[in-house]
């Protein structure tokens, strides 16, 4: 590089800035080990507290809502979340409502309590990641509660990222399950989808699976492919990822290309497979015939990747 060049900004692969990979937070995770840092950051006023209430957070004009530490209720769950440019933040997560926090507000925008999947298409890549974050830590802070080794209550450290056992001294960190998710055509240019048997037949998209012990994510992608379709495919080329802290997974997404065309739905977890046309899926998203995924999950993206563009709206809505 020459001393006048400047370091590139940040780039995406083909499916570009997915909806739950914004972000712009540091997460400053060397702050985090300094044992008095959030008790630090609850006396200094320029600190921003965002509030979790089931997983969800309040939001008043299409941001996340940032409150003083006197206006966060006593009994949270507290984990540090990082830098914005401006001020530290702060999560404050409860299972339940801790008494009036979610009642009705006024004024000129009170604003809602929202989840993540309702709001983050709208939210700027700030609170995008932020709200992402803070619903995966506190996923896992709210199930870590005992030691794997010895079945000790454990201790928070970190700052809320580690999970400390005072018993045998073992350590325990937040797990991310990668799972890849596939767009699949054949040699016509024909996308296949399947219908899982939880969405009652009706309701179509593109093949997904956890990645095993010991397995790369192309071969994630054959072995898923062919357990849930019978299809043979080659070719796994990855097309972006975003996270999906529903729990705590992180989805990969990819295109291959089938080396085949028979399908056999392994009648388990896939119950209906089928070939689509571009006019195909279009008319009968329209005509209501079936579903697909929208709004911000990576299938969405995968889907209308292929299809190149947004896809069409069903004529009729259902009540």
């Amino acid at each position: 590089m020459s001393e006048t060049a400047q370091p590139a900004g940040p780039t995406h692969p083909a499916l570009g800035a997915l909806p739950l990979a914004r972000e712009s937070v540091d997460r400053r995770c060397e702050r985090r080990t300094e044992a008095d840092w959030l008790e630090r950051l609850g006396k200094d006023s320029e600190t921003g507290n965002l509030i979790l209430v089931g997983g969800r957070a309040h939001v008043r004009d299409g941001a996340l809502e940032l409150v003083a530490r006197a206006q966060v209720p006593a009994g949270g769950t507290e984990i540090y979340l990082g830098f914005d440019g401006t001020r530290e933040i702060v999560l404050h997560s409860f299972h339940d409502d801790p008494g009036e926090l979610t009642k009705e507000r006024t004024g000129a925008d009170p604003g809602e309590w929202l989840g993540l999947r309702d709001v983050a298409a709208g939210l700027g890549p700030r609170d995008a990641g932020l709200f992402v974050e803070a619903v995966a830590i506190a996923n896992w802070n709210h199930s870590m509660q005992y030691c794997p080794r010895c079945g000790h209550h454990l201790e928070p450290a970190a700052s809320g990222w580690v999970k400390a056992c005072p018993n045998d001294a073992s350590e325990h960190f937040p797990r991310t399950d990668p799972a890849i998710i596939v767009a699949i055509t054949d040699k016509d240019d024909r996308l296949l989808l399947g219908a899982n048997a939880q969405w009652g037949g009706k309701r179509f998209s593109t093949l997904a699976g956890f990645v095993e012990p010991g397995e790369s994510l192309e071969s994630a992608v054959v072995r898923e492919v062919a357990e849930e379709s019978g299809v043979s495919v080659a070719n796994p080329r990855y097309m972006g990822s975003q996270p999906w802290p529903f729990p705590c997974s992180l989805m990969l997404g990819f295109r291959a290309t089938a080396l085949g065309t028979e399908l056999r739905p392994d009648g388990v977890e896939i119950i209906d497979l089928r070939w689509f046309t571009r006019e195909e899926l279009a008319a009968q998203i329209r005509s209501g015939e079936i579903g697909v995924p929208v709004g911000v999950s990576i299938a969405s993206a995968l889907i209308e990747d292929w299809y190149g563009g947004a896809l069409p709206e069903p004529e009729h809505l259902e009540n």
